[in-house]
């Protein structure tokens, strides 16, 4: 729910999220249906949308139950359903008004799967990671009335548009069921049984990086793509932190914006990927957007770097004092920077007080309300944080 408000409140249109079954994240959070209903009139009442994921590949016994979930998510009001599955595409359709979206599990890669999805019903296809620029542009021309939408930031998978068996092979946690343990980022050595040797299977000095992919980044050619005929760009966010999904969120708000206007200029576009530097993130590639061969995989690690650290979310501002949730360490004297849909800028944090009033040099208790001066008209939501 916290990410839900967070996108919103950073300019996301819409949100995808899951319920405590047939998701493909089985191990975030997810909502209750108490929860989901409060998201989608949350949503609505800010006139934005909320998608529901159906996309778990299904096994006979998923269909207990699915026609009172599904009429749920009609009494909800929710904006469409995003599946993978044919079986549970085709009862969907059969059972429900709901508007039907195909999700990137079911790998859509040319224009005549598009086309038999639309025959089908959908209204929406979102296509497979692995498609070029010129392959969009290509399905659009052949099937215009089908929105398209498509991944344009997040984590890549090692596997055809997240078919995945590594999981389930090492842990049997089901990549396939929502139950991924995310092996493809351990550290791994590969062996070639037949080396005298037996040494490691190395690319470079540095180790093996079969498993190892970049973070996808088009920010820099989203007018593009919209050229190509994509309506809607998707974040993958659901497993990542609120301050990922604000900085993110951010900065393609205000990358679209700034298309809109005219102002999509280089100097923009370097501001506002310095910005999604600041976030949780691998190297950054265009995955398969375009032709042209490229390295996908990361060579330094396995894990990603943070520039920033979130340290509190705004809870209120007035008369120049802002009052604040922390959530990591900062101190007394520490350089803040604003991260907000209505203002840009840093300060340094001085004369921080709790709730009694007592004065506050080291936040570190988490979740503590604190109160300083601060020269930004914030709102609830906002963020601070202190470069790492």
């Amino acid at each position: 729910m916290e990410k839900l408000k967070t996108a919103f409140h950073f300019g996301a249109d819409a949100v995808y999220l899951a319920g405590k079954k047939y998701g493909l994240r089985a191990y975030s959070d997810n909502f209750t249906p108490d929860e989901m209903a409060e998201g989608i009139k949350i949503a609505h009442s800010l006139g934005k949308k909320v998608y529901v994921t159906l996309n778990v590949f299904a096994k006979n016994s998923d269909f207990e139950g699915l026609d009172s979930y599904l009429a749920f998510l009609e009494e909800c009001e929710a904006d469409g359903v995003l599946i993978s599955d044919l079986g549970v595409f085709a009862y969907a359709k059969s059972r429900c008004k709901l508007p039907m979206h195909v999700s990137t599990q079911a790998n859509t890669t040319n224009a005549f799967a598009v086309k038999a999805w639309r025959d089908m019903g959908a209204s929406r296809v979102v296509l497979a990671r692995e498609l070029s620029l010129g392959d969009i542009k290509d399905i659009h021309a052949a099937c215009p009335e089908v929105e398209l939408e498509c991944f344009v930031h997040g984590a890549m998978c090692i596997s055809y548009s997240g078919r995945c068996l590594l999981s389930n092979y090492l842990t049997h946690r089901d990549g396939n069921r929502g139950e991924c343990v995310q092996a493809c980022r351990w550290k791994w050595t590969v062996r070639e049984i037949s080396r005298e040797d037996n040494l490691p299977v190395e690319e470079d000095e540095r180790g093996t990086y079969v498993f190892n992919s970049k973070d996808l980044n088009l920010l820099p050619y989203l007018p593009r793509l919209i050229q190509a005929g994509v309506c809607s760009f998707k974040i993958e966010g659901r497993m990542k932190s609120p301050f990922y999904v604000a900085t993110a969120v951010n900065a393609y708000r205000r990358a679209l914006d700034s298309i809109s206007r005219g102002e999509f200029t280089a100097e923009r576009v370097k501001t506002l990927m310095s910005e999604l530097d600041k976030a949780s993130h691998r190297q950054y590639t265009t995955g398969f957007c375009f032709d042209e061969e490229q390295s996908r995989q990361y060579y330094e690690d396995s894990k990603a770097v943070e520039e920033y650290k979130f340290v509190a979310v705004v809870k209120g501002y007035e008369k120049g004092v802002v009052t604040v949730e922390q959530r990591n360490r900062f101190c007394d004297g520490d350089v803040l920077e604003v991260l907000s849909p209505s203002a840009e800028g840093s300060f340094v944090v001085k004369n921080i007080t709790d709730q009694e009033g007592s004065g506050v040099t080291v936040a570190n208790r988490v979740q503590q309300t604190l109160s300083f001066p601060c020269p930004y008209p914030l709102s609830a939501g906002d963020i601070l944080r202190r470069k790492n």
